[in-house]
């Protein structure tokens, strides 16, 4: 089961002008009166910072709250998955049961074997896509206060600092930036050091 990133792509938007000929002539228009001086517009100052989110998920050197939040969800679901396999280890021993015997054994003892083996098969498929339902909305309710803390510890991180535009590189294809705007790790080690990874977890 995998975890979903904790950031959405950023869209890029470009804007195209198309210029369209006339097809029949026309009147000659009245000449236009001269154009008015162009007026001076403030162009804002802005500092660009590049972050890898993909490396806020890194079990060492990551987010620290993100790793202990992962441990708790994988402690919740450890039964159902300790369930699921056993059912997965019947569901093995069976099949070769019926394949090493199938060919000697009483056929109706290989045909109650075969349904028991069916039966088995249906509650392993419909036991996995429960714990897999389960998990992705536990985990929903888990990660969400961390990645929205993320977002607001992000933003200030920024201005702080000066900081105008942040592009997630782990997101958005760069071709190049230069490694002093990376600012992944500052980021990292300022935010688990404010936000320690023994925070308390909403019981469902």
């Amino acid at each position: 089961m995998k975890i979903a990133r904790l950031f959405a792509a950023v869209a890029l938007l470009t804007t195209a002008a198309f210029v369209v000929s006339a097809q029949q002539q026309r009147p000659a228009t009245p000449a236009s009166p001269p154009a008015a001086a162009p007026q001076t517009v403030a162009v804002p100052d802005s500092k660009m910072a590049m972050i890898y989110s993909d490396l806020f998920l890194d079990p060492k050197t990551g987010i620290a709250r993100f790793n202990s939040l992962l441990g708790t969800l994988n402690r919740e679901f450890q039964p159902r998955q300790a369930d699921l396999q056993s059912l997965q280890t019947r569901i093995n021993t069976l099949t070769k049961e019926i394949d090493d015997t199938q060919t000697v054994a009483d056929p109706n003892a290989i045909r109650q074997k075969r349904d028991q083996l069916a039966q088995l098969n249906t509650d392993f498929k419909r036991k996995g896509e429960d714990a897999e339902a389960a998990y992705a909305k536990r985990r929903q309710e888990i990660f969400l206060p961390l990645q929205q803390d993320i977002g607001k510890a992000l933003e200030a991180f920024a201005k702080a600092r000066g900081i105008t535009v942040i592009v997630d590189g782990s997101q958005v294809p760069v071709v190049y930036a230069a490694d002093s705007l990376d600012i992944t790790r500052a980021f990292i080690n300022d935010f688990n050091s404010k936000n320690p990874a023994t925070a308390s977890v909403t019981q469902p």
